[in-house]
């Protein structure tokens, strides 16, 4: 049973959220909450802590609190919120390492949760239907955040040889989503025009934010050990999510899927790597048994409620947009054009 926690990552949004879940625990005595900014947002009656997990100094921080388990939340799958790729892979990777090291030489720490993502699996069109928690990627990820992912995965395993008293359990999750969290699916999602893998329809999972923090808080107080997937049950595929969302695609080339993310990263109104726009092509499936099995949790909304839920959320169409929409579906000029057009037409969030 955790007693001492400590919570990475708390000035985001699910850190922030999840730290303040557990203090209100009457099982759990202590949350000491850290990040290198003070958290925007309250977080209840967490201690915080202004620390840098790269920064060695992250091991007095947890001998002083007398910390038991350690729930690591500060892998960060935007690039653009941390100011690039650069300083996330410094995070993501250097931040993991140094955490980990201070948790080997830690004599108190007796729990660690990681929360991963399911982007280590990556997207192929040779997947299986649902990958297991057994299976590995059939291509693994080249860059962005699922190569960090499986990095950060590989130090877990490590410290969990050299650390064989310690629990371990790490979360895959799929994308989550909600009303309230931003993250670059959603950014995708709210663009005016949605630009679609020409002649492909992913199939896509979620997870609610809402059911996100809860599964964190079963992993943090219980007993469960290994990798558990996290998704609601069903799926969603890009169209139908593009039509939840209530906006037009625009079908382009895989290809050439590149320009309508970098033409989106320059407006400043999405972010979504190469990596992603595979997966928007290919999809991926997640098998979530052990998640029920094991981990003794089961999502309260499904992954079409969740993306229903961000949907919901969503501002309407700026003035004209729908006429650029009817235009894209009519076929009317260049793909470039009908992009760099809709998308210089605003909207969004």
């Amino acid at each position: 049973m955790a007693r001492v926690v400590l919570v990475t990552g708390v000035s985001r949004y699910l850190g922030g959220l999840l730290a303040r879940r557990l203090a209100a625990d009457p099982g759990v005595e202590r949350v000491v909450g850290v990040d290198v900014i003070p958290p925007p947002h309250d977080i209840g009656d967490v201690e915080f802590v202004r620390a840098d997990i790269r920064n060695p100094m992250i091991g007095r921080v947890i001998d002083g609190a007398g910390v038991d388990t350690v729930v690591h939340m500060n892998v960060i799958a935007t690039p653009t919120f941390v100011g690039g790729r650069t300083p996330q892979k410094e995070i993501n990777v250097i931040g993991t390492m140094q955490l980990l090291a201070a948790c080997q030489k830690s004599r108190t720490v007796e729990r660690l949760v990681v929360k991963s993502s399911a982007a280590v699996y990556g997207s192929t069109p040779g997947d299986p239907a649902m990958f297991t928690e057994d299976m590995g990627a059939r291509r693994t990820p080249r860059g962005g955040f699922g190569k960090d992912s499986i990095e950060v995965e590989g130090y877990v395993r490590g410290f969990a040889r050299r650390r064989p008293d310690t629990e371990i359990l790490m979360l895959r999750f799929a994308n989550v989503v909600g009303p309230r969290i931003r993250t670059s699916i959603t950014d995708y999602f709210s663009l005016p025009v949605v630009p679609v893998p020409l002649g492909y329809d992913a199939r896509m999972q979620f997870v609610h934010e809402d059911d996100a923090i809860e599964a964190l808080v079963v992993a943090a107080v219980g007993g469960s050990t290994g990798v558990v997937n996290v998704a609601g049950d069903g799926v969603v595929t890009v169209y139908q999510a593009a039509a939840l969302a209530g906006r037009p695609v625009l079908p382009l080339p895989l290809q050439s899927a590149g320009l309508a993310g970098g033409v989106a990263r320059r407006l400043g109104l999405a972010d979504f790597s190469p990596e992603q726009m595979t997966f928007l092509a290919f999809g991926r499936g997640l098998d979530t048994t052990r998640m029920r099995e094991s981990l003794g949790f089961v999502p309260a909304h499904t992954s079409r409620e969740a993306f229903a839920a961000f949907a919901v959320s969503l501002a309407p169409f700026a003035p004209g947009v729908q006429a650029v929409g009817d235009a894209v579906s009519g076929a009317a000029g260049t793909a470039s054009q009908v992009l760099l057009r809709t998308l210089g037409a605003g909207g969004g969030r």
